[in-house]
């Protein structure tokens, strides 16, 4: 048996009226997705628990079958594992957004899309500036990047649990005044942002930026900290062996926690203009030597949060075309299959903001019983009756079969 797994990041939403009152799913031409939906099920699954952040880091441990209230301690020690980067039992990792506030204004949580290298030039510069040999300040890749805290052995940690931290893509055109770090060790987290600050006052890197008619990197920002969740390996508990196509780290971290191989495909940037096709032909070549593969797309919630829902269409229809319909084909010559489509949480255009609530989800396959559905969006899934509370749960029952 074969599996694939197809997560367009975000893409569940709410009706747009420039859509003529369709939301973006309904509005793109999925032809291959509706296929999916009719040759199996659709249905809705509720992958983040209110009590937690409707992020990625929450909803993608759901997808893979692991109950975040068990296993979830924050984002960025998820995004450490994609990096190799080993914590130790009294180490924190950070995660570490170069952003632009204006008058206490969130402008933009990515700092236009900051490069690889202006983000490393700027981790320098604060490293250098804190002159605190317990930081390590970590590029990742563009704007996602990790401030690591390494403790002591018999020293009080200055954070815990209570610490609650906001991700800067939920304060897009809001005040930040509100939302910076509270509870233990907040102090500290406000003190590194503020010495970023003033590091990149005048910066070069912001030098360069302004002359190039681009907004200034004006800050670190610190959210999502936490400690290396213990999971089970996921062949241990399903006795298949997993592979992760993506361009971001926080799944590639997943990837890694859970043991499944992370197959990079070229081209893939996790944002609108990655290589669609690139990802759908390294996949196929995946199932040759993996039990299941997953495929992750970021485009559809990059652009919810830039708000531009034409392009949340167009990546849809991409990732309709170039992913899931090539795939969708190879699987037929493969033998036994089942695949899954289904994103993470919504990311409502409107908003621009991660939420809670139910996402659509569709399977098709061997095992997998047939219902009335004839399309695979938001509506048809409300309508179809099937819903998975606990979210969880359904990666058990896509494996074992069992509806």
């Amino acid at each position: 048996m074969k599996y694939v797994i197809i997560i367009p990041d975000g893409c569940a939403d709410y009706p747009v009226d420039s859509l003529g009152g369709k939301t973006p799913l309904q509005a793109a031409r999925t032809p291959f997705m509706d296929a999916i939906a009719q040759a199996g099920l659709v249905g809705q699954s509720d992958n983040v628990p209110l009590h937690l952040p409707a992020g990625s880091e929450v909803a993608n441990m759901t997808l893979f079958g692991y109950d975040p209230n068990q296993f979830f301690t924050g984002r960025a020690p998820i995004e450490a594992a994609a990096q190799g980067i080993v914590l130790g039992p009294d180490d924190w990792a950070i995660r570490c957004n170069t952003v632009t506030i204006l008058d206490q204004i969130m402008v933009d949580f990515t700092a236009d899309h900051a490069s690889n290298a202006e983000a490393r030039q700027v981790l320098e510069s604060v490293q250098s500036a804190s002159a605190n040999p317990k930081l390590e300040f970590t590029p990742g890749v563009s704007y996602r990047n990790l401030l690591i805290y390494r403790g002591a052995a018999g020293q009080k940690s200055p954070f815990s649990s209570e610490t609650r931290t906001s991700a800067p893509h939920d304060l897009t055109d809001g005040s930040v005044l509100d939302d910076f770090p509270r509870g233990p060790g907040c102090d500290l987290l406000c003190e590194w942002m503020q010495t970023s600050a003033e590091v990149l006052s005048q910066h070069p890197v912001n030098q360069a930026r302004v002359q190039q008619g681009r907004q200034p990197i004006t800050h670190l920002w610190l959210w999502g900290l936490g400690k290396t969740p213990k999971l089970q390996n996921f062949h241990h508990r399903f006795g298949i062996q997993g592979a992760m196509i993506t361009a971001v780290d926080l799944l590639r971290g997943l990837a890694a926690l859970v043991g499944w191989n992370r197959i990079e495909a070229p081209g893939a940037t996790g944002y609108l203009d990655t290589n669609y096709a690139s990802k759908g032909r390294t996949a196929i070549e995946a199932l040759k030597t993996h039990d299941l593969v997953c495929v992750h797309i970021e485009a559809p919630d990059e652009a919810s949060h830039e708000g531009r829902v034409e392009e949340k269409v167009k990546a849809l229809e991409a990732i309709d075309r170039e992913i899931v319909g090539p795939i969708y084909e190879a699987l037929h010559s493969l033998g036994d299959y089942r695949i899954l489509i289904t994103p993470d949480h919504p990311t409502p255009v409107s908003t621009k903001k991660h939420s809670h609530g139910w996402v659509p989800f569709t399977i098709a396959g061997n095992g997998i019983p047939v219902d009335r559905s004839s399309s695979y969006d938001e509506v048809a899934a409300s309508e179809s009756g099937l819903q998975i509370p606990n979210g969880w749960e359904l990666m058990p029952k896509f494996i074992q079969g069992q509806w």
